[in-house]
């Protein structure tokens, strides 16, 4: 035999064995993240299940008009946009004012006599299922602004 050729062999020999040990570290490495990655799915689908079942079950239940189950003021989501015309007028109301408002300001911005508690505090509950429903924000102050 040829000792160049033999010796070509050799070297081509120890460097496939190099590849080989670096290729079967690379396989461990790779299926322990796979496996990593098969947990955190699981994880992930178990944590889903459970919100979904929490959300489910700390949503209000709307009430019955005419047999038909409706929501006055619905949870604010990107494809609800209809709520009733008060209600469009108390958030636009909040929005015109230039920074956080107290019930009373935007009960004068209405032209509601906030002189009267009984006609005040309607709109205090209407501001509060605003800011329930993720329409507006409720500062620890009693005061509201609009979510963004």
């Amino acid at each position: 035999m040829d000792p160049e050729l033999l010796e070509w062999i050799t070297a081509r020999r120890a460097d496939l064995d190099e590849l080989e040990e670096q290729l079967a570290k690379q396989l461990v490495e790779v299926r322990a993240e796979r496996n990593e990655l098969a947990v955190a799915e699981r994880v992930l689908e178990r944590v889903n299940e459970q919100l979904a079942g929490e959300r489910a079950s700390a949503a209000p239940m709307p009430g019955q008009v005419g047999g038909r189950a409706v929501m006055l003021i619905p949870h604010r989501t990107p494809d609800v946009e209809e709520i009733p015309p008060d209600y469009l007028r108390i958030l636009a109301a909040v929005q015109q004012a230039a920074g956080p408002v107290m019930a009373r300001q935007i009960g004068e911005m209405l032209e509601v006599d906030v002189s009267v508690r009984a006609k005040l505090e309607p709109l205090r509950g209407k501001l509060f299922r605003l800011a329930n429903r993720g329409w507006l924000r409720k500062l620890p102050d009693g005061r509201f602004i609009t979510r963004l």
